[in-house]
C-alpha cells in the first residue's frame, strides 16, 4: 500500500482532495487516564482546585478537534458539523470518547484522535497537582465512516 502523505519524490506534501466525493463522515476514537482512587474521588465532588475536570476537559477536547489541523502539519483544515465527548469514570481510570462529523471530502479521524487526546491531557494538567503517577492510555480509533473506504470499525 503506498502512503499518501509523500510525493513522487518521497518529501511530505498535503493530499490532494478536490475530485474527492463529499460524503457525511464520523469518526470515534477512545483513550484512558489512569489515576488513583482518591482524585477519582475528588473529581467526582468537584475537589480539584481548578474547577470541575470533566467539563473543562470535555470543551478542551472539543476545541482540540477543531484544531486538528493547526497541530497535526499535513490534516486539512475541516469544517466540523459536530463533536462531543463522553466519559465513564471507573475506580481507578476515566475512559474518554470522542466522536467528531463532517460532510466532506476528508475524513475525521485525527479530529477525534485529538480530541480524546487533548481531553486526557486536559484531566492532567487539572490534576497534576495531587497525582503525578497518572497514565494515558490506549488512545485508538473504534469506527469510522464515509469516504471512498467506507466503514471502518475495530474488531476488539
Amino acid at each position: 500500500m503506498k502512503l499518501t502523505h509523500f510525493n513522487e519524490s518521497g518529501r511530505a506534501h498535503m493530499v490532494e482532495v478536490t475530485d474527492k466525493k463529499v460524503t457525511k463522515r464520523i469518526a470515534i476514537a477512545r483513550g484512558s487516564i489512569k489515576v488513583k482512587e482518591d482524585t477519582i474521588e475528588k473529581i467526582r465532588e468537584g475537589l480539584i482546585n481548578k474547577g470541575d475536570v470533566l467539563s473543562v476537559a470535555q470543551v478542551a477536547g472539543i476545541m482540540g478537534a477543531k484544531k486538528t489541523s493547526d497541530i497535526i502539519p499535513m490534516c486539512h483544515n475541516i469544517f466540523l458539523s459536530g463533536a462531543d465527548i463522553s466519559f465513564n469514570i471507573l475506580d481507578n481510570k476515566i475512559e474518554i470518547e470522542a466522536e467528531v462529523k463532517t460532510t466532506g471530502k476528508t475524513g475525521v479521524e485525527m479530529e477525534a484522535l485529538t480530541a480524546v487526546s487533548i481531553t486526557a491531557l486536559t484531566i492532567y494538567d487539572m490534576c497534576k497537582a495531587i497525582d503525578k503517577d497518572m497514565v494515558i492510555e490506549e488512545i485508538k480509533l473504534i469506527k469510522k465512516t464515509g469516504g471512498k473506504s467506507g466503514t471502518y470499525e475495530r474488531s476488539e
